[in-house]
Protein backbone atom coordinates (compact mmCIF):
# COMPACT_ATOMS: atom_id res chain seq x y z
CA UNK A 1 0.00 0.00 0.00
CA UNK A 2 1.04 3.61 -0.70
CA UNK A 3 2.48 5.88 2.27
CA UNK A 4 -0.66 7.05 4.00
CA UNK A 5 -1.45 10.31 4.71
CA UNK A 6 -4.96 11.29 6.92
CA UNK A 7 -7.35 13.08 4.95
CA UNK A 8 -7.66 16.58 6.28
CA UNK A 9 -11.58 16.56 6.65
CA UNK A 10 -11.29 13.63 8.97
CA UNK A 11 -13.00 15.12 11.92
CA UNK A 12 -16.20 16.89 9.70
CA UNK A 13 -18.61 13.99 9.57
CA UNK A 14 -18.20 11.92 13.09
CA UNK A 15 -19.88 13.04 16.24
CA UNK A 16 -18.73 13.00 19.52
CA UNK A 17 -20.01 11.95 23.05
CA UNK A 18 -18.27 13.30 26.28
CA UNK A 19 -17.04 9.86 28.34
CA UNK A 20 -18.16 10.03 31.55
CA UNK A 21 -17.28 13.35 33.57
CA UNK A 22 -13.75 13.11 31.99
CA UNK A 23 -12.43 15.36 29.50
CA UNK A 24 -12.07 12.82 27.15
CA UNK A 25 -14.66 13.23 23.79
CA UNK A 26 -15.16 9.87 21.98
CA UNK A 27 -16.31 9.19 18.46
CA UNK A 28 -19.73 7.42 18.87
CA UNK A 29 -18.15 4.74 16.34
CA UNK A 30 -15.14 2.89 17.46
CA UNK A 31 -13.43 -0.20 15.68
CA UNK A 32 -12.54 -2.99 17.74
CA UNK A 33 -9.64 -5.20 17.01
CA UNK A 34 -11.30 -8.64 18.46
CA UNK A 35 -11.50 -10.62 15.45
CA UNK A 36 -9.84 -9.85 11.41
CA UNK A 37 -6.62 -8.31 12.60
CA UNK A 38 -4.47 -11.64 13.69
CA UNK A 39 -1.77 -13.74 11.86
CA UNK A 40 -4.96 -15.67 10.24
CA UNK A 41 -6.16 -12.38 8.66
CA UNK A 42 -5.25 -10.62 5.51
CA UNK A 43 -2.74 -7.57 6.59
CA UNK A 44 -3.41 -5.17 4.00
CA UNK A 45 -7.37 -5.38 4.53
CA UNK A 46 -6.89 -4.58 8.19
CA UNK A 47 -4.64 -1.81 7.16
CA UNK A 48 -7.18 -0.47 4.80
CA UNK A 49 -9.40 -0.42 7.96
CA UNK A 50 -7.91 1.79 10.17
CA UNK A 51 -7.14 3.85 7.38
CA UNK A 52 -10.35 4.25 6.96
CA UNK A 53 -11.91 4.31 9.97
CA UNK A 54 -9.00 7.35 11.22
CA UNK A 55 -10.30 8.64 8.00
CA UNK A 56 -13.47 9.47 8.61
CA UNK A 57 -13.01 10.53 12.30
CA UNK A 58 -12.84 7.16 14.38
CA UNK A 59 -10.11 8.27 16.88
CA UNK A 60 -10.33 5.27 19.24
CA UNK A 61 -8.95 1.43 18.26
CA UNK A 62 -9.62 -0.97 20.61
CA UNK A 63 -7.43 -4.00 21.39
CA UNK A 64 -6.61 -6.92 24.09
CA UNK A 65 -3.63 -8.63 25.22
CA UNK A 66 -5.15 -12.07 23.41
CA UNK A 67 -6.99 -10.83 20.34
CA UNK A 68 -5.89 -12.44 17.41
CA UNK A 69 -5.81 -15.58 17.06
CA UNK A 70 -3.01 -16.29 17.67
CA UNK A 71 -2.86 -14.44 21.06
CA UNK A 72 -1.62 -11.27 20.75
CA UNK A 73 -1.05 -10.76 16.87
CA UNK A 74 -3.83 -8.06 16.45
CA UNK A 75 -1.51 -5.88 18.60
CA UNK A 76 1.70 -7.18 16.68
CA UNK A 77 -0.19 -6.59 13.80
CA UNK A 78 -1.43 -3.29 14.87
CA UNK A 79 1.94 -2.24 16.25
CA UNK A 80 2.89 -2.40 12.52
CA UNK A 81 0.58 -0.47 10.93
CA UNK A 82 1.05 1.86 13.56
CA UNK A 83 4.83 2.38 12.75
CA UNK A 84 3.99 3.28 9.43
CA UNK A 85 0.78 4.94 9.16
CA UNK A 86 -0.20 6.25 12.25
CA UNK A 87 3.34 7.22 14.70
CA UNK A 88 2.42 10.62 13.38
CA UNK A 89 -0.88 11.10 14.07
CA UNK A 90 -0.49 9.28 17.96
CA UNK A 91 -1.84 12.55 20.04
CA UNK A 92 -4.86 11.97 18.14
CA UNK A 93 -5.55 8.64 19.04
CA UNK A 94 -7.09 6.63 22.07
CA UNK A 95 -5.70 3.28 22.05
CA UNK A 96 -6.53 1.07 24.60
CA UNK A 97 -5.82 -2.51 25.84
CA UNK A 98 -7.26 -5.05 28.57
CA UNK A 99 -5.63 -8.03 30.50
CA UNK A 100 -8.21 -10.75 32.32
CA UNK A 101 -8.79 -12.96 30.05
CA UNK A 102 -6.57 -16.33 29.51
CA UNK A 103 -2.97 -15.21 27.85
CA UNK A 104 0.02 -17.50 28.68
CA UNK A 105 0.20 -20.78 30.71
CA UNK A 106 0.47 -20.86 34.20
CA UNK A 107 -0.94 -19.50 37.17
CA UNK A 108 -0.06 -16.01 36.36
CA UNK A 109 -1.20 -15.50 32.97
CA UNK A 110 -4.95 -14.71 33.16
CA UNK A 111 -7.44 -12.86 35.54
CA UNK A 112 -6.78 -9.89 37.69
CA UNK A 113 -3.58 -9.94 40.04
CA UNK A 114 -1.43 -7.26 40.25
CA UNK A 115 1.50 -9.57 38.50
CA UNK A 116 -0.10 -10.40 35.37
CA UNK A 117 -1.83 -7.14 35.00
CA UNK A 118 1.43 -5.66 34.99
CA UNK A 119 3.28 -7.83 33.11
CA UNK A 120 0.28 -8.29 30.19
CA UNK A 121 0.89 -4.74 29.73
CA UNK A 122 4.17 -4.69 29.62
CA UNK A 123 4.11 -7.29 27.36
CA UNK A 124 1.39 -5.53 25.27
CA UNK A 125 3.40 -2.06 24.96
CA UNK A 126 6.36 -3.75 23.40
CA UNK A 127 3.78 -5.75 20.73
CA UNK A 128 2.54 -2.28 19.77
CA UNK A 129 5.56 -0.25 19.93
CA UNK A 130 4.37 2.07 22.04
CA UNK A 131 5.10 4.07 25.42
CA UNK A 132 1.95 4.35 26.71
CA UNK A 133 -1.97 3.18 26.09
CA UNK A 134 -4.57 5.83 26.53
CA UNK A 135 -6.84 3.24 28.08
CA UNK A 136 -6.01 0.19 30.28
CA UNK A 137 -8.75 -2.35 31.42
CA UNK A 138 -9.67 -4.86 33.58
CA UNK A 139 -11.18 -7.27 30.99
CA UNK A 140 -13.78 -9.39 33.56
CA UNK A 141 -14.21 -9.62 37.63
CA UNK A 142 -11.80 -12.15 39.39
CA UNK A 143 -13.70 -14.31 41.76
CA UNK A 144 -10.64 -14.62 43.74
CA UNK A 145 -8.13 -11.69 43.60
CA UNK A 146 -9.29 -9.12 46.07
CA UNK A 147 -10.56 -6.16 44.16
CA UNK A 148 -8.02 -4.02 46.11
CA UNK A 149 -5.49 -5.76 44.42
CA UNK A 150 -6.95 -5.47 40.76
CA UNK A 151 -7.45 -1.53 41.23
CA UNK A 152 -4.23 -1.04 43.15
CA UNK A 153 -2.50 -2.91 39.88
CA UNK A 154 -4.76 -0.26 37.80
CA UNK A 155 -3.65 2.71 39.87
CA UNK A 156 -0.11 1.73 39.80
CA UNK A 157 0.17 1.60 36.25
CA UNK A 158 -1.20 5.11 35.46
CA UNK A 159 1.46 6.45 37.89
CA UNK A 160 3.66 4.55 36.03
CA UNK A 161 2.83 6.35 33.00
CA UNK A 162 2.09 3.18 31.17
CA UNK A 163 -1.53 3.81 30.75
CA UNK A 164 -3.40 7.73 31.31
CA UNK A 165 -7.08 5.93 32.12
CA UNK A 166 -8.45 2.85 33.24
CA UNK A 167 -11.38 1.32 32.91
CA UNK A 168 -12.91 -2.04 33.76
CA UNK A 169 -14.99 -4.85 31.44
CA UNK A 170 -17.76 -7.38 31.88
CA UNK A 171 -18.02 -6.08 35.32
CA UNK A 172 -21.47 -6.28 37.07
CA UNK A 173 -22.89 -2.62 38.36
CA UNK A 174 -22.24 -3.83 42.10
CA UNK A 175 -19.10 -4.57 41.46
CA UNK A 176 -18.29 -1.34 39.54
CA UNK A 177 -19.81 0.85 42.11
CA UNK A 178 -17.08 -0.69 44.15
CA UNK A 179 -14.25 -0.64 42.04
CA UNK A 180 -14.76 3.52 41.10
CA UNK A 181 -15.03 4.03 44.91
CA UNK A 182 -11.52 2.18 45.69
CA UNK A 183 -10.53 3.75 42.42
CA UNK A 184 -11.70 7.38 43.64
CA UNK A 185 -9.87 6.98 46.99
CA UNK A 186 -6.91 6.25 45.04
CA UNK A 187 -7.19 9.33 42.85
CA UNK A 188 -6.82 6.61 39.73
CA UNK A 189 -8.96 8.62 36.77
CA UNK A 190 -11.54 5.72 35.94
CA UNK A 191 -12.79 6.46 32.70
CA UNK A 192 -14.90 3.79 30.97
CA UNK A 193 -16.73 0.29 31.22
CA UNK A 194 -16.77 -1.84 28.06
CA UNK A 195 -20.16 -4.16 28.87
CA UNK A 196 -22.02 -6.55 26.13
CA UNK A 197 -24.67 -4.69 25.45
CA UNK A 198 -27.39 -4.95 22.41
CA UNK A 199 -31.12 -5.13 21.49
CA UNK A 200 -31.01 -9.02 22.24
CA UNK A 201 -28.44 -9.30 25.09
CA UNK A 202 -30.12 -6.49 27.86
CA UNK A 203 -28.21 -7.59 30.56
CA UNK A 204 -26.96 -3.88 31.36
CA UNK A 205 -30.50 -3.02 31.48
CA UNK A 206 -31.53 -5.38 34.10
CA UNK A 207 -28.44 -4.89 36.30
CA UNK A 208 -28.90 -1.20 36.17
CA UNK A 209 -25.17 -0.58 35.05
CA UNK A 210 -26.12 2.53 33.05
CA UNK A 211 -27.18 4.46 36.17
CA UNK A 212 -24.56 2.83 38.41
CA UNK A 213 -22.18 4.45 35.82
CA UNK A 214 -23.92 8.04 35.59
CA UNK A 215 -23.76 8.21 39.06
CA UNK A 216 -20.17 7.54 39.43
CA UNK A 217 -19.22 9.69 36.67
CA UNK A 218 -17.73 6.53 34.04
CA UNK A 219 -18.49 6.52 30.18
CA UNK A 220 -19.62 3.49 28.45
CA UNK A 221 -18.38 1.62 25.03
CA UNK A 222 -20.95 -1.40 24.25
CA UNK A 223 -19.52 -4.31 22.21
CA UNK A 224 -20.91 -6.87 20.31
CA UNK A 225 -23.51 -4.04 19.12
CA UNK A 226 -24.72 -6.57 16.20
CA UNK A 227 -25.13 -9.76 18.46
CA UNK A 228 -22.49 -11.54 16.49
CA UNK A 229 -23.96 -10.87 12.87
CA UNK A 230 -27.60 -12.09 14.01
CA UNK A 231 -29.07 -8.11 14.10
CA UNK A 232 -27.83 -7.64 10.08
CA UNK A 233 -29.71 -9.19 7.04
CA UNK A 234 -27.20 -12.29 6.71
CA UNK A 235 -29.61 -14.28 8.83
CA UNK A 236 -33.08 -12.83 7.52
CA UNK A 237 -33.75 -15.99 5.37
CA UNK A 238 -31.92 -19.02 7.89
CA UNK A 239 -28.34 -19.84 7.91
CA UNK A 240 -26.21 -18.80 5.15
CA UNK A 241 -23.35 -21.27 4.17
CA UNK A 242 -20.09 -19.60 5.33
CA UNK A 243 -21.83 -17.10 7.91
CA UNK A 244 -20.14 -17.01 11.12
CA UNK A 245 -23.07 -19.41 12.45
CA UNK A 246 -22.59 -21.97 9.77
CA UNK A 247 -19.20 -22.29 10.42
CA UNK A 248 -19.75 -22.18 14.18
CA UNK A 249 -16.51 -20.32 14.63
CA UNK A 250 -16.12 -18.81 18.13
CA UNK A 251 -19.01 -17.17 19.91
CA UNK A 252 -22.13 -17.76 17.52
CA UNK A 253 -23.10 -21.53 17.07
CA UNK A 254 -25.70 -22.97 14.49
CA UNK A 255 -28.56 -23.70 17.26
CA UNK A 256 -28.87 -19.84 18.05
CA UNK A 257 -30.21 -18.94 14.91
CA UNK A 258 -33.47 -19.97 15.84
CA UNK A 259 -36.90 -19.69 13.94
CA UNK A 260 -38.06 -17.42 16.74
CA UNK A 261 -34.81 -15.40 16.18
CA UNK A 262 -35.45 -15.60 12.41
CA UNK A 263 -38.61 -14.21 12.54
CA UNK A 264 -37.91 -10.93 15.36
CA UNK A 265 -34.49 -10.12 12.70
CA UNK A 266 -37.44 -10.20 9.59
CA UNK A 267 -39.80 -7.64 11.77
CA UNK A 268 -36.88 -5.87 12.73
CA UNK A 269 -35.95 -5.04 9.10
CA UNK A 270 -39.16 -4.04 8.21
CA UNK A 271 -38.68 -1.20 10.92
CA UNK A 272 -35.52 -0.62 9.99
CA UNK A 273 -36.59 -0.33 5.74
CA UNK A 274 -38.84 2.31 7.03
CA UNK A 275 -36.12 4.23 8.76
CA UNK A 276 -34.28 4.12 5.53
CA UNK A 277 -31.33 2.31 7.21
CA UNK A 278 -30.22 -1.34 7.16
CA UNK A 279 -31.02 -3.21 10.15
CA UNK A 280 -27.41 -3.03 11.64
CA UNK A 281 -27.34 0.50 11.12
CA UNK A 282 -30.82 0.47 13.65
CA UNK A 283 -29.07 -1.39 15.86
CA UNK A 284 -25.82 0.81 16.40
CA UNK A 285 -28.45 3.33 16.42
CA UNK A 286 -30.73 2.36 18.80
CA UNK A 287 -27.77 2.03 20.94
CA UNK A 288 -26.91 5.44 20.72
CA UNK A 289 -30.22 6.55 21.72
CA UNK A 290 -29.41 6.59 25.02
CA UNK A 291 -26.52 9.24 25.98
CA UNK A 292 -24.95 7.46 28.52
CA UNK A 293 -23.57 5.23 25.76
CA UNK A 294 -20.53 7.15 24.96
CA UNK A 295 -19.43 5.09 21.99
CA UNK A 296 -20.52 1.87 20.18
CA UNK A 297 -17.39 -0.84 19.49
CA UNK A 298 -17.70 -2.22 15.79
CA UNK A 299 -15.88 -5.02 14.57
CA UNK A 300 -15.63 -5.08 10.83
CA UNK A 301 -13.91 -7.18 8.17
CA UNK A 302 -14.23 -5.44 5.39
CA UNK A 303 -13.99 -1.20 5.12
CA UNK A 304 -17.57 -1.31 3.41
CA UNK A 305 -18.80 -2.83 6.73
CA UNK A 306 -17.51 -0.20 8.52
CA UNK A 307 -19.19 2.71 6.52
CA UNK A 308 -22.07 0.85 6.74
CA UNK A 309 -21.80 1.40 10.54
CA UNK A 310 -20.69 4.83 10.46
CA UNK A 311 -23.85 5.73 8.26
CA UNK A 312 -25.91 4.97 11.35
CA UNK A 313 -24.97 8.34 12.59
CA UNK A 314 -27.18 9.84 10.34
CA UNK A 315 -30.34 8.54 11.81
CA UNK A 316 -30.11 8.09 15.35
CA UNK A 317 -33.52 9.57 16.53
CA UNK A 318 -36.54 7.46 16.97
CA UNK A 319 -40.19 8.15 17.30
CA UNK A 320 -41.92 6.14 20.37
CA UNK A 321 -44.27 4.30 17.72
CA UNK A 322 -41.31 3.04 16.34
CA UNK A 323 -39.60 2.34 20.01
CA UNK A 324 -42.98 0.98 20.89
CA UNK A 325 -42.99 -1.36 18.09
CA UNK A 326 -39.18 -2.85 18.77
CA UNK A 327 -40.55 -3.27 22.38
CA UNK A 328 -43.21 -5.57 21.41
CA UNK A 329 -40.83 -7.54 18.51
CA UNK A 330 -38.25 -8.26 21.14
CA UNK A 331 -40.43 -9.02 23.79
CA UNK A 332 -41.91 -12.11 22.03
Amino acid sequence: MANYNAKENRYEKMKYRRCGKSGINLPMISLGLWHNFGDVDDFEKSRAILRTAFDSGITHFDLANNYGPPYGTAEKNFGKIFAEDFKQYRDELIISSKAGYDMWPGPYGNFGSRKYLIASLDQSLQRMGLDYVDVFYHHRPDPDTPLEETMGALDQIVRSGKALYVGVSNYPSDRTAKAAAILKEMGTPFLIHQPRYNMIDRWVEKDRLLDTLEKVGVGSIVFSPLQQGILTDKYLNGIPENSRAALESGHLQKNQITPEIVEQVQQLNEIAKNRNQTLAQMAVAWLLKDERVTSVLVGVSKVKQLEDNIAALDHLEFSSVELEKIESILKK
